[in-house]
């Protein structure tokens, strides 16, 4: 059984760069066309969170440090 996890996007630091959205192996996921933040980026953001195996690669790739990565049981990873 895979493990279940959440991830947390600190947005207001993304720069929409899509490293995370490359090492996710579930790909869960996506950049949001629909959100810029203060910087004028578009963001990254979960659409499958049920997906979520807290992997953490997702947090091990970005530049900037915007994503942590939790278990289910809420140990925090990234």
């Amino acid at each position: 059984m895979a493990i279940k996890g959440f991830v947390k996007f600190r947005n207001e630091k993304c720069k929409g760069c899509g490293l995370c959205v490359s090492a996710c192996p579930k790909k869960i996921i996506k950049i949001d066309e629909s959100a810029v933040n203060a910087m004028g980026y578009q963001t990254a953001a979960a659409y499958d969170m049920e997906g979520c195996i807290a992997c953490a690669n997702c947090a091990v790739m970005c530049p900037d440090g915007v994503i942590s990565v939790y278990k289910e049981s809420g140990e925090g990873r990234g």
